[in-house]
C-alpha cells in the first residue's frame, strides 16, 4: 500500500480507479501495470487524487463562493460566462494547497527524480473524474502544464491545474453533456516529461477516424511537443497501418501523407516554469516525414495492443524522447465518434453543381454545407460569429466550441484530421476543412461559400452557393444475391467509406485515376528527367517527389499505397486491378508526358492498353506498374489482389504481356496471383477459348465492346444516337463471351453501367448466369435489390 494520503503511482492504479483519480490517470496506471510488461512503454507518474482536490477546497471553506459563481446562470451568454468562470478559477486558485498536501506531492516528485534523475521535467495534466467515457471524451477541456521543474514550479502548476476544472470551454462542456460542476472532481497526473521537442509526437486512433473503419491504425505526427497536433497548430503528417495484415507479420506502412509541419514546440533554454515556444520548422525536415516506417509500425503495434486490452477503437498520444530514441504512450481513451457511428444508414453527399474553388486543405467528414463565411481572427471577435454561418479562423481551441456547436461548417489555416478543430466537427456532425493554409485571406468575410468534403481526402470550399443532396440509405440486412455484385471504384481516399456497402470485392480499381491524381507524373519522366526540357516541369517533379529516394521509388510508393488503400478497404475480398489504361494523349497530358507520347489521330484505338505493355516505348513504364502490384502483394500482403490487362486485342499480345510480367515479378499463380484480361474487343469473343487459356476471368468492358461492336466512337457526340448496350449484336457478344468463360471454367464478370442503368440488362446478364456485376457505388443497394427480384423469379436462391 502506497505511504501517501492524496497520491497515487502509476504502478498502483487501474481503470477501475477513474471516480479516484480520473479517467487519463486511471488509462495510464492501467497501461503501465497491465501493458508494460508486453513492450508498451508508458512514461512512470503519479496521479494526485480527486480527494485531494475536494480537500483543499474544504480546507479553505471555499464551496459556497464556487457555488455563487455557477449555479443558475447561461451558458449561451459568453460575456457572463467569461465572468463567472474567471471568478471560479479564482476561488480554486486562491484556496492554496494545504501544507500536508504539498508535502506529499513534493515527495512524489523526489521518487520520480530517484527514477529518472535530478533534472527530470515533469508535465502535469488534468484528468477529471468524468474524462474519456465512452461517450464523452472532454479532451481539451482542462489545462496541461509542460517541462516543469523546481518544487515551487510544480506546486503552482498544480494549483493552476485545479482551478482549470473551470474554464469557459469546461464548464460549457459540462453543461452541454448534463454533468454537475459539483459531482466532478479533479485529479492531476504527474508524469516524467518525455523529450520529443527534440524528436516528434502526435496522435493515433486505432480506425479510421473519417469513415469509422475499423481495420487500420491512423497515426498523425509533427516535430516537437504534441501540443501543436493536438490544437490544430501544424499541418502534421499522417499514417495508415492495416490491422490483418500487420497482425499476420506484414510489416508495411498502408500509406502516408506529407504534412507541413510549419512551426514545432520546443523548451526554451534555461527556463523552469511552462517553458515552451513555437519556432519555425527547417524545410529540410519539413519535406522529409517526422517519423521513419519502423517508427510508425512500432506505433501501429502498441495501438493493437491497446486497443485488444481495451476492447473498443482508442484515441491515443505518442511521444518520441529524442535522446532516447523510445517510443512512449502518454494517453490513451476511448475513441468517442466514429466508433458510435450508425452504420447500417449510409449517407452520401452529392455535389449537384460546379463552383470556383477558392482554397483546399484536408476534409473532415464526409458532408457539404453551404452558409455565410465569418471570419474570426482571435477569441475577442467571438461575439460577431452568428448561428448558421461557416467559421473561418487560423485555428481553434476549446475556448471556441461555444460558437462552434452553432457553425454550417469549419475552415482553418492550420491543423491536420486530429486536431482540435477536426474532433469537434467529428462530435458535432458537421463538415470541416483543416490545413486550408491562407484560408483567413482568401475567403472574404461575409460572403456565400459551400464547404465540400465529400469528393475524398481533398476538401474543397467553392465561392457561392453550389447546390448538393443527400442520398440516405438503409443497408439493412440485405441477401447476397447469387449473383456477385462488386463495385467499381478508382479513388483510394473513398475507399474506406465505400466498403460499408454490401458487396463482394471490387471488379475494378482503376490504376489511372491513382496515377493521375497521387503521382501526376508520367513514369517516364520519373525514370529520365533529363529529357524533360520544360522547366516548370522539372521543377514540379522535383517539388513532387522530395522526401522519395528518386522517381521510381516516388511511382511504386504512391501508386502501391493508393491500390493497397484499395485492397486494405475490402480485405479479404477480391480486389480486381486493372493495369494502366490511358490513352496516349492522356498519357500526354500527364506532367512531362508530351516528351515520351506519340500524336495520334485516333487515340481511343490506338497506343493503349495492352500493347504499351511489352513495347520499348512504355515497357519501362509497365515494369514500375508491375514492381508496384508486386510490393502491394508481397510486401504489403494485400494477396487479395487480382490483375486485369485491358484492351487485349491478339493472343499473342497476352503471351507477350504475360511473359514481361513474370520478368517483372508478376507470374501468374506463384502465390495464388490470378490475372484477368479484360473482354472488350471482338476478337477476345471470337478467340475466347484460346484467350481463357491464358487468363482466370474475364471481365466485359460493355463501353469499348459496344463501341467496336457497332463501329461508334464513343467520344463522338454526332454519332451518340448510335451507341446502345442494349443493341442485339451488342447483347450476342456478352452471352458469347459468358458461355466461353463457363465453358472453360474460368470466371465471367461485367463492370459497367449498363446493369445500373438499364433494368433490362440487368435482368438479361443474370438470366444468362454471369458470375459477376460490378457497379458504381451509388448504384450498388438498388441494383443489388433489383438482381434479387430476378433470381427469385427464376427460382434462384439467394446466399443469405
Amino acid at each position: 500500500m502506497t505511504a501517501f494520503k492524496y497520491i497515487r503511482f502509476f504502478n498502483e492504479l487501474g481503470i477501475d480507479d477513474v471516480p479516484l483519480v480520473g479517467g487519463k490517470n486511471a488509462s495510464l496506471g492501467e497501461m503501465y501495470r497491465k501493458l508494460s510488461p508486453q513492450g508498451v512503454r508508458i512514461p512512470n507518474g503519479f496521479a494526485i487524487t480527486a480527494e485531494a482536490y475536494r480537500y483543499m477546497l474544504d480546507a479553505a471553506g471555499a464551496w459556497p463562493a464556487l457555488h455563487a459563481a455557477l449555479d443558475d446562470f447561461d451558458a449561451d451568454d459568453v460575456s457572463d460566462l467569461a465572468r463567472r468562470g474567471k471568478r471560479a478559477r479564482d476561488i480554486v486558485y486562491g484556496a492554496g494547497l494545504p501544507d500536508d498536501l504539498a508535502t506529499e506531492i513534493i515527495a512524489a516528485y523526489r521518487k520520480l527524480q530517484a527514477e529518472y534523475g535530478d533534472e527530470v521535467g515533469l508535465a502535469v495534466r488534468s484528468s477529471a473524474t468524468a474524462e474519456d467515457l465512452p461517450t464523452a471524451s472532454f479532451a481539451g477541456q482542462q489545462d496541461t502544464f509542460l517541462n516543469i521543474r523546481g518544487d515551487q514550479n510544480l506546486l503552482d502548476a498544480c494549483r493552476r491545474d485545479f482551478a482549470s476544472l473551470f474554464t469557459d470551454r469546461a464548464i460549457h462542456y459540462r453543461l452541454d453533456q448534463g454533468f454537475d460542476h459539483f459531482k466532478i472532481g479533479l485529479s492531476i497526473g504527474v508524469m516524467k516529461m518525455v523529450r520529443s521537442d527534440l524528436s516528434a509526437s502526435g496522435v493515433m486512433f486505432s480506425l479510421d477516424t473519417e469513415s469509422g473503419f475499423r481495420d487500420a491504425v491512423f497515426i498523425t505526427g509533427s516535430y516537437g511537443l504534441g501540443e501543436n497536433v493536438v490544437q490544430g497548430a501544424v499541418d502534421p503528417d499522417e499514417f495508415y497501418v492495416h490491422k490483418p495484415t500487420f497482425a499476420a507479420g506484414h510489416r508495411t506502412v498502408l500509406r502516408r501523407s506529407l504534412g507541413g509541419k510549419a512551426i514545432k514546440m520546443v523548451y526554451v533554454a534555461g527556463e523552469t516554469r511552462n517553458t515552451t515556444r513555437n519556432i519555425p520548422t527547417p524545410d529540410t525536415d519539413r519535406e522529409r516525414f517526422c517519423i521513419e516506417d519502423a517508427d510508425v509500425l512500432e506505433l501501429a503495434g502498441y495501438a493493437l495492443a491497446i486497443e485488444q486490452h481495451y476492447n473498443r477503437p482508442m484515441d491515443m498520444e505518442w511521444a518520441k524522447d529524442g535522446l532516447d530514441g523510445s517510443i512512449y504512450i502518454v494517453q490513451a481513451r476511448p475513441e468517442t465518434v466514429a466508433s458510435q457511428r450508425q452504420v447500417n444508414l449510409l449517407e452520401n453527399y452529392v455535389l449537384d453543381g460546379q463552383g470556383e474553388v477558392i482554397i483546399t486543405g484536408r476534409s473532415v467528414g464526409e458532408k457539404i454545407a453551404s452558409g455565410r463565411a465569418r471570419v474570426i481572427q482571435d477569441v475577442a471577435h467571438l461575439n460577431e460569429f452568428k448561428p448558421g454561418e461557416i467559421l473561418v479562423a487560423d485555428m481553434t481551441t476549446p475556448d471556441w466550441e461555444p460558437v462552434m456547436k452553432t457553425a454550417a461548417a469549419i475552415v482553418t489555416n492550420r491543423g491536420g484530421r486530429t486536431c482540435h478543430a477536426a474532433i469537434i466537427a467529428r462530435e458535432l456532425g458537421i463538415p470541416a476543412v483543416v490545413g486550408a493554409g491562407e484560408a483567413t485571406r482568401a475567403i472574404p468575410d461575409g460572403t456565400m461559400i459551400t464547404v465540400s468534403c465529400a469528393e475524398g481526402d481533398n476538401g474543397r470550399i467553392y465561392r457561392g452557393e453550389v447546390p448538393f443532396h443527400v442520398e440516405r440509405t438503409e443497408v439493412g440486412d440485405i441477401p447476397r444475391p447469387s449473383t456477385e455484385i462488386m463495385i467499381n471504384l478508382g479513388n483510394p481516399d473513398l475507399a474506406f467509406k465505400t466498403s460499408f456497402l454490401p458487396n463482394d470485392g471490387i471488379g475494378l480499381a482503376r490504376m489511372e485515376f491513382i496515377i493521375n491524381e497521387s503521382i501526376k507524373v508520367h513514369p517516364l519522366a520519373l525514370l529520365h528527367p533529363d529529357k524533360v526540357t520544360d522547366p516548370g516541369e522539372r521543377a514540379a517533379i522535383t517539388m513532387l517527389t522530395r522526401g522519395y529516394d528518386g522517381g521510381e521509388n516516388f511511382f511504386i510508393e504512391r501508386l502501391s499505397e493508393g491500390v493497397g488503400t484499395i485492397a486494405a478497404a475490402f480485405w479479404p475480398k477480391p480486389v480486381v486491378v486493372r493495369m494502366s489504361d490511358f490513352k496516349s494523349n492522356e498519357y500526354a497530358l500527364l506532367i512531362g508526358g508530351k516528351h515520351f507520347e506519340p500524336n495520334e489521330a485516333n487515340p481511343m484505338i490506338g497506343f493503349r492498353g495492352a500493347a504499351r505493355y511489352a513495347h520499348p516505348a512504355y515497357e519501362e513504364g509497365f515494369r514500375l506498374e508491375c514492381l508496384a502490384m508486386k510490393r502491394v502483394r508481397e510486401a504489403m500482403g494485400l494477396t487479395n489482389v487480382i490483375l486485369m490487362l485491358p484492351f487485349v486485342r491478339r493472343v499473342q499480345e497476352a503471351d507477350d504481356v504475360l511473359a514481361k510480367m513474370a520478368e517483372f515479378g508478376l507470374k501468374r499463380g506463384e502465390r495464388g496471383l490470378q490475372i484477368y484480361a479484360m473482354c472488350e474487343i471482338p476478337n477476345n469473343v471470337i478467340l475466347i477459348d484460346q484467350f481463357a487459356k491464358r487468363f482466370d476471368g474475364f471481365s466485359i468492358g460493355t463501353n469499348d465492346l459496344t463501341q467496336l461492336t457497332l463501329g461508334v466512337d464513343r467520344d463522338s457526340e454526332l454519332v451518340a444516337f448510335d451507341y446502345d448496350e442494349r443493341d442485339e449484336g451488342v447483347k450476342a457478344m456478352i452471352k458469347l463471351a459468358v458461355e466461353g468463360c463457363q465453358r472453360n471454367g474460368i470466371h465471367s464478370g461485367l463492370c459497367g453501367q449498363a446493369p445500373s442503368d438499364y433494368p433490362e440488362m440487368a435482368e438479361f446478364l443474370v438470366e444468362i448466369g454471369i458470375e459477376s456485376m460490378s457497379l458504381n457505388p451509388d448504384t450498388v443497394i438498388a441494383t443489388t435489390r433489383h438482381v434479387l427480384e430476378i433470381e427469385a423469379r427464376l427460382g434462384r436462391a439467394s446466399r443469405g
